[in-house]
């Protein structure tokens, strides 16, 4: 590619509502960062009807969707005949696929077109099966069949992290391409840590915990209060806020109530401005999602100079470095976790997780999934950090 113009990038991605979190988002920053780089983003998604919009990251074109039952609203592009009538009239440069499931068949679809596609894994096939109740053998197996398949098919396979890369790494796929994902550092910064705000949800605790996470079975939102529970067990007194929404959401605050623990739950949060100072206003933020690729939520409370406590089981060890502490997934580890940060030194712990982040950013991000489309900047064109 000359970079003398700017590709038509169709992006596909399921799964997508207006109260989800981490993949909106990176959808947004890289969109935005397509656009800056000169290039024509296109976006396609399911909904509830169908529109067609031009916005700040490029034109995001909605198609009918089923939701699927016990997800809290997550719908999936199931009308493939329409879907691939307007594949066929945006005619793409590059196609790229944000789905591991249903999508696949796009890539075959290109392939047969001879348009270069990528498939972003945003989560692992193995992870995501053992969340749902698979024995490792079984998923690792199963998960070892479909990535065969999505391997062949598609030109590259982009993964934000080398834990995401492993199962690709162990079927023998020589088209991988690392992309790290970035956090926003201008809205998240320590900064925005208000004692006001934290005063008010600690609601006369030690210490306040945060979790930032859809309600879902796949990341785990239950230890949370498993770790709550535990820690004042121990005795510290703790309190915890949840900000997301999900399937599990009504048991989980029935729980609150039953065990008398105290825990607020907020719901979504659209206003992204209202989460960073949630984030920043923590002592300690939590990610137990077992299955988590990159895990954007638990970067942007780093940016905001939260540490956190994060699943052994993820790739978010990787993510967050010594600036959080990694857990086994159960109640007494991730209480143990806790603990483990809050004996060091409030500012040393809260310096070393902005310093941490500001290892990432949007613009890096861009330039690589860039690079996996082998779409340089249209001459003339500066990129400007997405998000930033």
């Amino acid at each position: 590619m000359s970079g003398e113009r700017g590709l038509r990038i169709v992006r596909l991605a399921n799964f997508v509502t207006p109260s989800s979190g981490g993949l909106r988002t990176a959808l947004a920053e890289l969109g935005r960062g397509y656009l800056a780089a000169g290039h024509e983003p296109v976006l396609v998604v399911p909904g509830d009807g169908e529109s067609d919009r031009v916005t700040d990251q490029g034109r995001v074109i909605t198609l009918p969707g089923p939701e699927i039952p016990g997800t809290g609203g997550y719908r999936v592009l199931a009308g493939r005949r329409r879907l691939r009538e307007v594949l066929d009239e945006l005619a793409p440069d590059r196609l790229e696929v944000s789905d591991r499931t249903t999508l696949r068949w796009t890539g075959e679809w290109a392939r047969r077109r001879r348009i270069p596609s990528v498939m972003v894994s945003h989560e692992t096939a193995d992870g995501v099966l053992r969340t749902w109740g698979l024995s490792e053998a079984v998923a690792a197996r199963t998960a070892d069949r479909l990535n065969r398949r999505s391997a062949w098919t598609y030109s590259q396979i982009v993964c934000t992290t080398e834990w995401a890369e492993r199962e690709f790494v162990r079927i023998g796929a020589r088209n991988i391409v690392r992309a790290p994902l970035g956090v926003d550092l201008r809205r998240c910064r320590p900064a925005r840590r208000s004692m006001r705000l934290r005063a008010r949800y600690a609601a006369g605790a030690d210490v306040l915990l945060l979790l930032c996470s859809r309600l879902s079975v796949e990341k785990r939102p239950g230890t949370a209060l498993d770790a709550l529970a535990a820690l004042r067990e121990r005795g510290l007194r703790a309190s915890l806020v949840v900000a997301g929404d999900g399937p599990l959401k009504g048991s989980l605050v029935r729980r609150g109530r039953a065990e008398r623990l105290p825990v607020e739950f907020l719901g979504h949060l659209p206003d992204r401005e209202a989460v960073a100072d949630l984030q920043a206003a923590a002592d300690v933020c939590l990610a137990p999602g077992p299955a988590e690729t990159f895990g954007l939520s638990a970067l942007e409370a780093l940016a905001c100079g939260t540490p956190v406590v994060v699943s052994a089981s993820s790739a978010l060890p990787e993510v967050v470095g010594d600036a959080g502490v990694a857990a086994a997934d159960t109640a007494e580890d991730f209480a143990g976790g806790v603990l483990d940060v809050l004996s060091r030194p409030e500012g040393a712990r809260r310096e070393a997780a902005r310093a941490r982040a500001e290892l990432f950013d949007w613009q890096r991000s861009v330039n690589a999934f860039l690079a996996a489309h082998e779409a340089l900047p249209v001459a003339g064109r500066a990129s400007e950090p997405g998000g930033r």
